[in-house]
């Protein structure tokens, strides 16, 4: 099983999840789990690989919307933490800066250390889950610090 690094990793869904600035993809190897990234603004990146469409060498990475991490997550952390500001975050979503406003008002509510925790850890959850689901191993932070 291929191993990855969990930061790695993690970079190459918060590059995808820039998708909306950028029109932004990134791939794994599934043989040796080197990432390759594309994006529209990709005069720095390597050329890819002329197979990269071929899942089964192939994984395409995921943005974190396609995890769950979006709008999703920030409203199960309300629910949890603040229920009787739900409507009023829920409609903070329906225009452009929600995140934030979001942050201002958790901070507001003394809850935005609880949310980076809840969110940090949702994330780290969801990463794993995808890369045990397409056949990938991950590496611990933890691991990384000794390398």
């Amino acid at each position: 099983m291929t191993s990855l690094k969990y930061n790695d990793l993690y970079m190459a869904v918060d590059f995808v999840s820039s998708g909306a600035l950028l029109d932004a993809c990134a791939y794994i190897c599934r043989e040796t789990g080197k990432i390759w990234y594309e994006s529209d603004d990709s005069f720095e990146e390597e050329e890819l690989p002329g197979n990269v469409s071929d899942t089964n060498k192939y994984a395409e990475v995921p943005d974190k919307r396609d995890l769950g991490l979006g709008k999703p997550l920030a409203l199960s952390f309300v629910s949890q933490e603040l229920p009787n500001q739900y409507e009023k975050i829920e409609s903070i979503f329906r225009r452009r800066g929600a995140y934030s406003r979001l942050k201002d008002l958790l901070h507001d509510h003394g809850v935005l250390d609880a949310w980076y925790k809840y969110e940090e850890s949702a994330t780290h959850e969801a990463l794993c889950f995808w890369a045990k689901e397409e056949g990938f191993g991950v590496q611990p932070e933890s691991d990384e610090t000794a390398e």
